[in-house]
């Protein structure tokens, strides 16, 4: 017989005897229908650990009940036991583990999460193999050799970080046609904004000498002639990214569940799908249709996609959940990557461009007059908009369209998110205030990137990235992602970054923009939850929210901050059903 811990076994006791209480380390009952319950009786209740809710009105709490998918009571045990438990009630002990409101994804790609799972993972260490070209390739044979892929099948990976590449040697074709001469192969860049493609896949997608590098877009050459031979990005990338292969209808299904476990490890019951072509969207329904989602995904679709989605799915069904599926509005992007050195600055780039262009300030997709036009559609059609913008000079740019768009009203709320603004100057960050919209910044940067950026940008520049202390200092409720798949999913390391900002070298990364815990833990849920305006039903634990929970094995507000990237999600709930419960 397994003894119980007595600290476990005395808060059981104290429960009720009558009651099925469980540890989390136990496989609780299926719960007892909601119709087979006294009136305000609850289903589960949670106790015996640290309840973290978000809420500033209850900071804290010693018990929470739940009924019908949703909290019902949140307070001191007692109340809660007396009030709410029944004799069918199970009363879970969290054994001293830490419960609160599970985690709102502010922005990532949730389609590409659907088929990662076939391709090989190149990221730079310690998140993927990816330190040198050799490496590179080396992990290409080994996946095309593990998953059997037969001549003339596709070789693709994600993740490739040229920043990290030792003395700057560059994957490029001939590396690839030298490892791979019978393969078509593709390996995505890390910014999710280009690839790099060998001989027999640049005729897949018809790519070659006499391909011209489209406005907004970059295509590398080899040097002395026309031939594309390195990195192939931004507007010239497009469409490589939009000629993907169908999925079959099992594909979208298995898929799908595969990758809502990811997001369910990682803690998360609401997903992003952040640049959304209709063939995705379209894919995104079918698999909800067919039962496939356990968490809630909000799709935004691409602006330049825009027309031939509002045809199929009229703007009247926007906002409302299907199935676990909702269009929240519309996503616009005006730049590049600063680690691509494709994101738009005022003022050049210390190492050039990608292509070895001079005195390069990377560039707009658009001109503003197109840019201006996209925005007032967008706030014509009266939804929220999310713009990706990651120099100084896109984001001038999103105020300048706003200001054409909005006028006269510039401060009027159109949930308008800057998705990255990473390299925001103080004076965007006040306009920011006056003309409400909110930054969603990406502190992972301040590890994973944080080198390239002080190469590329100069040390003052890079030490201000993701400036969310003076964000919020400034009044605003700025939200952080991981903008997966280009850095994993792994909220705690997120959290880690925006607390400590520590580079990948262990150098302090702009300290004084560095915030609280529980300021980081507010940009991942409740102000996550009032970006996909869904404040009202998510993001703390309040009476009458989502049961939408996580339970860590650690409080991420009373650890070392150091240690908060070693704290583990054990188990997630989805409007109280458990999807995700570690190992």
């Amino acid at each position: 017989m397994r003894l119980m811990h007595p600290r476990v076994l005395i808060g059981c006791l104290a429960a009720a005897a009558l009651a099925g209480c469980h540890t989390l380390a136990q496989q609780p009952a299926p719960l007892a229908a909601a119709s087979a319950l006294p009136s305000g009786a609850a289903q589960v209740i949670y106790l015996g650990g640290d309840i973290v809710t978000l809420n500033d009105a209850q900071p804290s709490a010693q018990a929470l009940a739940i009924r019908d998918g949703k909290i019902l009571a949140v307070g001191p045990q007692a109340e809660i036991e007396k009030n709410h438990q029944a004799a069918h009630t199970q009363v879970v002990n969290l054994g001293g583990k830490t419960l609160m409101p599970s985690f709102i994804d502010a922005h990532s790609h949730y389609i590409n999460a659907l088929s990662v799972a076939h391709q090989a993972k190149l990221y730079a260490p310690p998140a993927g193999p990816g330190q040198d070209v050799p490496s590179i390739i080396a992990a290409l044979q080994r996946f095309a050799l593990e998953r059997k892929i037969a001549p003339g099948e596709m070789i693709m990976g994600y993740g490739y970080d040229d920043t990290v590449m030792p003395q700057g040697r560059l994957l490029n074709r001939d590396d690839l046609d030298r490892a791979f001469p019978n393969h078509p192969v593709r390996v995505d860049h890390v910014s999710m904004h280009g690839t790099v493609l060998n001989t027999l896949a640049q005729k897949f997608y018809g790519i070659g000498a006499d391909t011209q590098t489209p406005d907004g877009g970059i295509i590398v050459r080899k040097p002395g002639t026309n031939e594309p031979y390195g990195l192939i990005m931004e507007t010239a990338f497009l469409p490589i990214f939009e000629k993907a292969a169908p999925l079959t209808p099992q594909q979208e299904i298995e898929g799908t569940k595969a990758a809502h476990q990811m997001y369910a490890q990682a803690g998360i019951t609401t997903a992003q799908e952040g640049a959304t072509h209709l063939s995705a969207l379209q894919t995104i329904y079918r698999a909800a249709a067919a039962g496939a989602n356990s968490i809630d995904v909000v799709a935004y679709p691409f602006i330049t996609d825009l027309q031939n989605t509002l045809t199929q799915f009229p703007v009247a069904s926007w906002g409302q959940y299907q199935q676990r599926v909702k269009i929240g509005g519309v996503k616009i992007t005006i730049d590049g990557s600063p680690q691509g050195r494709t994101a738009a600055f005022t003022t050049p780039y210390l190492t050039g461009g990608p292509g070895g262009e001079k005195d390069w300030k990377g560039q707009l997709i658009a001109s503003q007059a197109v840019i201006n036009q996209a925005l007032k559609q967008v706030y014509d059609l009266n939804v929220p908009v999310l713009f990706h913008v990651n120099g100084d000079a896109a984001i001038d740019s999103l105020l300048a369209a706003h200001e054409f768009a909005a006028a006269p009203d510039l401060g009027k709320p159109r949930n308008v998110t800057a998705i990255h603004a990473q390299f925001a100057r103080k004076d965007q960050i006040r306009q920011f205030v006056q003309y409400n919209i909110r930054p969603s910044f990406y502190t992972l940067h301040t590890y994973y990137f944080a080198q390239a950026h002080i190469n590329n940008r100069g040390k003052a520049q890079a030490m201000y990235i993701s400036p969310m202390r003076d964000a919020i200092d400034a009044g605003l409720r700025p939200t952080n992602h991981t903008d997966a798949v280009v850095a994993p999913l792994d909220q705690m390391f997120m959290l880690w970054s925006a607390v400590n900002r520590i580079s990948r070298d262990g150098v302090p990364i702009g300290p004084d923009q560095r915030i609280t815990a529980l300021e980081g833990l507010k940009a991942m849920t409740l102000w996550a939850a009032e970006q996909h305006g869904e404040q009202a039903t998510k993001g703390s634990l309040e009476p009458g929210k989502l049961a939408d929970l996580v339970i860590l094995d650690n409080n991420p507000l009373t650890v070392d901050p150091m240690a908060i990237k070693d704290i583990r999600v054990i188990q997630t709930l989805k409007e109280g059903q458990i999807i995700y419960q570690a190992p």
